[in-house]
Parts: C-alpha cells; sequence; structure tokens
C-alpha cells in the first residue's frame, strides 16, 4: 500500500506489478440492473468520491457504467474502470474482439484492467495469450484474473510472459483463502475480494454484530475494513445510497490485532459464488 494503514481514504491506492495504481475501494456493479439503477449507482459513488468501477461483459450493464462516467464530469485519469472477457468468449482472437466490444460498450478507449472471468479448461492458455497482446497495445493499462486458484496462477505464470497484476476472488472472514492470499502477495499479484459482504449472508452473525458494536461501525464496514486490513483490494456491491456511502466510511478506524484473528477464525469456507477448486 502506498500510505500507513492509518492514513488511507477512499483514493487511496496500491501499485501494481505493471506500475498501475489502483484504488483499494471500488463499487462493484454485479446484479445490478441495466439502466438507471446502474446509471445512478455509479454517479452516486462517484460523487461520494469513488474511484474504482468493476463491471463485465456478463453484468450486461457496461453501457451504463460508461454513461455514468462520462456525466459524472470526473476526468478520465483519475478514474480506474474496470471489466471481465466472459468465458463464452475465450480463445485468442474472440478475446481480442470481446475487448474491443466492451471498450466500445463502456465509450473508452481504454481500460484499466482487465480480467479473465474464469479459468474456462483448454482456452484459457490462448486467452491470457490475447491479454497480453491487448496490454502491449495499450488497450488495457493492467491485465489479470479472476476465480482462480493457485494451480491454475502456477499453469498461467509457468507458461506466458506476463503475471497477472490482479486475482479477483471470492474472500470475506467466511472465506478467508490465506494460502491463496499468501501465494499472491508472494508475487506481487494483488489480490482483489468480490462479494466482501458474503453476499449479506452473514451481516447478522453475533460475532460480526459484536465486533461492528465494539468498533461503533455496521457489520458490513467491519467486514470491508477487514478485508483492507488484509491488503485486499475491495469492491462492495449496492444500488442504495445510503449502503454506497456507508461502506465508504471505512478509513476512521483500525482493528486490533486480536480482533483481526477473531474475524480471521470466522472461516468456514462459505461459497457463495463460482468454486473453480476442481476445475483442471
Amino acid at each position: 500500500m502506498e500510505t500507513s494503514l492509518a492514513n488511507l481514504n477512499i483514493q487511496s491506492t496500491v501499485k501494481l506489478n505493471s506500475d498501475v495504481r489502483m484504488p483499494i475501494l471500488g463499487l462493484g456493479v454485479y446484479q445490478s440492473p441495466p439502466g438507471r439503477v446502474t446509471r445512478n449507482a455509479v454517479n452516486l459513488a462517484l460523487r461520494v468520491g469513488y474511484r474504482h468501477v468493476d463491471t463485465a461483459r456478463i453484468y450486461g450493464n457496461e453501457a451504463d457504467v460508461g454513461e455514468a462516467v462520462r456525466e459524472s464530469g470526473v476526468p478520465r485519469g483519475d478514474l480506474f474502470i474496470a471489466t471481465k472477457l466472459w468465458n463464452s468468449d475465450q480463445g485468442y482472437d474472440s478475446t481480442l474482439r470481446a475487448c474491443e466490444a466492451s471498450l466500445k460498450r463502456l465509450g473508452l478507449d481504454y481500460l484499466d484492467l482487465y480480467l479473465v472471468h474464469f479459468p474456462v479448461p483448454d482456452v484459457r492458455k490462448e486467452s491470457w495469450r490475447a491479454m497480453e497482446t491487448l496490454l502491449k497495445k495499450g488497450r488495457c493499462r493492467a491485465i489479470g484474473v479472476s476465480n482462480f486458484t493457485i494451480r491454475h496462477l502456477e499453469e498461467l505464470i509457468e507458461e506466458s510472459h506476463v503475471i497477472p497484476s490482479v486475482n479477483q476472488v471470492e474472500l470475506h472472514p467466511f472465506l478467508y483463502q490465506k494460502e491463496l492470499l499468501k501465494y499472491c502477495q508472494d508475487r506481487g499479484i494483488q489480490v482483489e475480494a468480490y462479494s466482501p459482504l458474503a453476499r449479506g449472508e452473514r451481516l447478522q452473525d453475533p460475532r460480526i454484530a459484536s465486533l461492528a458494536t465494539k468498533y461503533s461501525k455496521s457489520p458490513a464496514q467491519l467486514m470491508i475494513r477487514w478485508g483492507i486490513e488484509h491488503g485486499l483490494v475491495v469492491i462492495p456491491k449496492s444500488t442504495r445510497e445510503e449502503r454506497i456511502r456507508e461502506n465508504s466510511q471505512v478509513f476512521d478506524f483500525d482493528i486490533s490485532d486480536d480482533d483481526m484473528r477473531s474475524l480471521d477464525s470466522l472461516d468456514e469456507d462459505l461459497r457463495l459464488n463460482w468454486d473453480p477448486t476442481n476445475i483442471t
């Protein structure tokens, strides 16, 4: 991280292995309905101070993210826009086409980050080769992967020229992928947590609620801060104004070492999204 944990704020960044700076907090738009709902959420987030928006081709809302970005008036250079290569678009030529199609929907000249959405067997190596081409051509400032396990990363690193800048995975106190996190950190791969709030499934957990009360914070704020203190980039999703604001108000407290260990111990391998563990 560029600053100590004590001095972080909503626009603090981490430096990726490609020398690109990535804001540690972003707005996720997974399951945000295309149209006004997504546009309003992105607009509000940018007004609140977010500078990082994470979308994907399969979400169906890239065009709305792009429109909101243009409406916001925030200079393009101040923003970090990420999208993802969908499974059915994988392969060398189709990856190149998919990136251009995403750029067109977003109305952008380049992406700050382009991710392979899932380690699809047989085609992911060719997809990554295309990602390297896109990076070289300047269509993306950084490239990475999503839902990759240690085994998938080892294969990719062994057979490619560019180490991923980011691995975006489901990660929260109830799915604390400690070995994967250490593997990535040891190799300069930034881990990004999607579903950092466990899709709301555990916000009522008494252990979370008790610690949240101790810090005069909401359970969601506690879980986001846990991720930040583990060095993660965190992208909570919401379309509600009060939640978008609440999720950004995580920079005025620190979780003690003992309480971090307590939160770490909540791990129960709770996967609420894809499980790539057995993907060959």
